[in-house]
């Protein structure tokens, strides 16, 4: 049914991510596909890295540990923004684009009233992108 799973991670938040990425893990077993983690940085040092290469080694380890916990197989995929936080909906579509996913896992959060007149970085996504995507809370 799927082919490749795109799970976005922030690794400042990877506390929040467990249940997603036991969703994506569980999927990519059944389907016996690959889960690609992406991340989206910026090139100056941040909270969690002093470089993208050092950003760069840590989604890898975390792509490695959810490899090892769930038992499918992984790849990561560092976008690069001088802006994240303004750019990140179209990295994500961009990542979607590279990676040939068809199916995105996505933490999310319920809803505030901020969602009413700002869509969410999840809603941008499932009204933009040409995969499905699926929403965890927590």
């Amino acid at each position: 049914m799927f082919k490749q799973i795109l799970v976005p991670v922030d690794l400042a938040h990877a506390d929040r991510l467990t249940r997603a990425c036991e969703v994506a893990g569980d999927l990519a077993r059944h389907y016996g596909i690959g889960v690609t983690y992406v991340a989206v940085a910026a090139p100056q040092p941040g909270e969690v890295a002093q470089s993208p290469e050092a950003y760069r080694e840590k989604l890898d380890a975390f792509a490695a540990a959810e490899a090892e916990r769930h038992g499918h197989r992984v790849s990561s995929r560092l976008m690069i923004s001088p802006d994240p936080a303004a750019e990140l909906d179209e990295a994500l579509v961009r990542a979607l684009e590279e990676t040939g996913a068809d199916l995105v896992v996505m933490a999310s959060h319920v809803p505030g009233w901020v969602e009413h007149v700002f869509p969410s970085h999840g809603g941008k996504l499932a009204s933009h992108a040409k995969a499905s995507v699926l929403l965890v809370r927590p």
